[in-house]
């Protein structure tokens, strides 16, 4: 009776501790979701916040960009799929649509791969491949 309690025990702990180690994809993918949702809602003061200061740059010419433009997410989310060293990497699935009168213009978010960092406990965005 006692081997099979030792046995899950320790499976037990593994799992604890292999649980700890892994990056927390959830974490990594949300953090582009909020990107996005973000620059759909032209929120200028939030932006910087959700990225490294290297991309700041380009998410806030992005989120110009859409100034005369109404946008929207369209089938959205994102999940990460790898990564390159401290870099996780993360893909995303579903367009943003622009509206300028009554013309929509769909830009599909797939085809990109987002870079994404742990830093000071915030994951934040820092580029695209």
């Amino acid at each position: 009776m006692r081997k099979p309690i030792l046995i899950l025990s320790i499976v037990l702990i593994a799992n604890i501790l292999l649980t700890a180690c892994a990056p927390n994809s959830d974490a990594s993918a949300k953090a582009v979701e909020d990107y996005w949702n973000t620059i759909v809602a032209k929120d200028a003061e939030r932006l910087p916040t959700l990225v490294c200061g290297d991309w700041e740059e380009q998410a806030l010419t992005a989120l110009d960009s859409l100034q005369a433009v109404s946008a929207r997410l369209e089938n959205f989310s994102c999940s990460q799929t790898g990564a390159d060293g401290d870099i996780v990497l993360v893909n995303c699935t579903g367009d943003m649509v622009l509206t300028y009168d009554t013309e929509n213009q769909k830009i599909d978010l797939s085809i990109n791969t987002y870079e994404v960092i742990e830093e000071g406990g915030d994951w934040l965005v820092c580029g695209a491949r």
